[in-house]
């Protein structure tokens, strides 16, 4: 008899589930043997469910168009990503070592500079980098730690190894969609969860919350921390909503604080004034302070720098953290870790041109249908041209945008993304490219959590997974085998 995994026709990538012979990848067995025991309709019955909980449960996100914002779904697959727990232990490992060593960089360049004075990394990148901010130089923050929570993208290749894509050092966010995705999933195969060796990860929020509160300035048993957001309208509303619920801290926007003539910050609040310690702020730089940065913008907090330099007010992530997450540092950073840690990468980088060097760029220029080119400083999947998909016509304007402006590109290999099956139609899996965005969690303890975030390019063949491109995600599971 035909199954749901006989039919499945696996591409010629590195498949996470099934091998290239059609046999179960060992920590998948459990869940494919128990999707193959569901008739058809009994897995359109659960997809269903699955959708009907998305919209109970107002998991949304914001997308921008010409037209205005507009609220989706959060699109879901039902069919969980497996990964073996002894792989895992190596990437777990490795980002640690990374998130250390980018920490270690980051209060470098706003102290001494050492990096650039020993000829690690050219000071003309830093200088004209658009996340260096000069407002930090000689802060040091608790811990010498500026990046507290980072979104790190990983990818696996043919062989199925584990590369670093990209670092999110400024506002990282999803992991929200990594927590409900696990509770959508049990909800629609609660059985798995019964036999299934699948590691937690519902302790986040607390090692968030901790995390947080190691930062506090005042020696106190309870630190007040809040949670700033831009408001209802941004697109992370959803995420910046559901971890102030979860920590049990204030969801605040920037009218909701001041900084008073203590350089203190306060919370308004109807008791009257409350002194915040920590501000998890969800809102990009150069908005959190119209003293400092743009005097328009009514998101942030006047004087906030100020509170924050005199070290009376923890920020996280911490301002200028984001020049770590440049595309065009990204290149450095094997050269990073080796440097300030005296150790190889246990992660490895995918293979990067720099258009900022004569030779790298000729070398773009000329193989443009080939190569993935990527703006230093953008995130979301923008800006990008993925060459084997891409016109002439989009080809020459690259070409254009990176003469002009070479500092500002990067190009890439098109990687060999790895596959999952995907739900796509009533009983039919089919192939589709992902991608791994885990957190890490760095202050007095660094955390990292049980996978990550998984994103699905739901249209056949395309390797955008970005939801505002029209991606989606899955469960993420990492399973202890026997043998383990």
């Amino acid at each position: 008899m035909d199954t749901l995994t006989s039919q499945y026709q696996s591409s010629d990538f590195f498949d996470e589930l099934i091998d290239d012979k059609g046999a179960p990848r060992a920590p998948a067995k459990q869940l494919l043997g128990y999707l193959d025991s569901l008739s058809e309709e009994e897995l359109e019955k659960r997809r269903t469910n699955a959708e009907v909980t998305i919209q109970e449960m107002g998991i949304s996100f914001t997308v921008y168009t010409e037209e205005g914002n507009i609220d989706r779904a959060w699109p879901f697959d039902i069919v969980p990503r497996t990964i073996q727990a002894s792989d895992w232990k190596i990437a777990e490992a490795g980002l640690k070592q990374r998130l250390t060593a980018l920490n270690l960089f980051i209060n470098d360049l706003y102290h001494d500079q050492n990096v650039i004075k020993d000829g690690i990394i050219p000071e003309h990148i830093i200088k004209d980098s658009k996340n260096f901010r000069p407002e930090c130089v000689g802060v040091s923050p608790a811990y010498g730690v500026w990046a507290h929570i980072c979104g790190t993208d990983l990818v696996r290749d043919e062989h199925g190894d584990f590369y670093v894509l990209e670092d999110n050092l400024r506002v990282p966010s999803g992991v929200s969609y990594m927590l409900e995705n696990r509770a959508i999933t049990k909800r629609v195969l609660p059985e798995l969860f019964e036999n299934e060796s699948i590691l937690p990860i519902n302790n986040y929020t607390s090692q968030l919350f901790d995390t947080l509160a190691s930062l506090s300035p005042r020696d106190i048993e309870n630190p007040e921390i809040v949670v700033l957001t831009p408001g209802i309208y941004n697109s992370a509303y959803f995420e910046h909503a559901f971890l102030a619920q979860q920590m049990g801290t204030e969801l605040v926007e920037g009218s909701d604080l001041y900084v008073d003539t203590d350089d203190c910050v306060y919370m308004k609040t109807i008791d009257g004034p409350e002194r915040v310690d920590v501000i998890y702020r969800r809102i990009d730089d150069l908005f959190i302070d119209p003293e400092v940065f743009d005097s328009e913008s009514v998101l942030g907090v006047a004087g906030l720098m100020r509170a924050w330099r005199s070290g009376n007010v923890a920020l996280a992530n911490a301002p200028g953290a984001g020049v770590a997450d440049d595309k065009v540092v990204y290149a450095y950073v094997p050269e990073i870790i080796r440097y300030y840690l005296n150790e190889e990468p246990i992660l490895k980088n995918v293979e990067t041109f720099l258009c900022d060097d004569p030779e790298q760029r000729a070398y773009v220029l000329e193989n443009l249908d080939k190569l993935v080119v990527k703006p230093a400083n953008e995130s979301g999947g923008y800006g990008m041209l993925v060459g084997p998909h891409s016109t002439k016509k989009e080809q020459a304007l690259f070409a254009e945008l990176i003469t002009k402006h070479p500092r500002n590109y990067i190009a890439q290999p098109t990687l060999k993304l790895s596959t999952a099956p995907t739900l796509i139609s009533k009983g039919v899996l089919e192939p589709r490219h992902l991608d791994l965005r885990p957190f890490i969690l760095q202050a007095k303890d660094t955390y990292v959590t049980t996978g990550g975030l998984t994103r699905v390019a739901m249209k056949k063949g395309s390797l955008v997974v970005n939801s505002s491109q029209g991606g989606g995600s899955k469960d993420t599971w990492i399973v202890e085998t026997k043998g383990q």
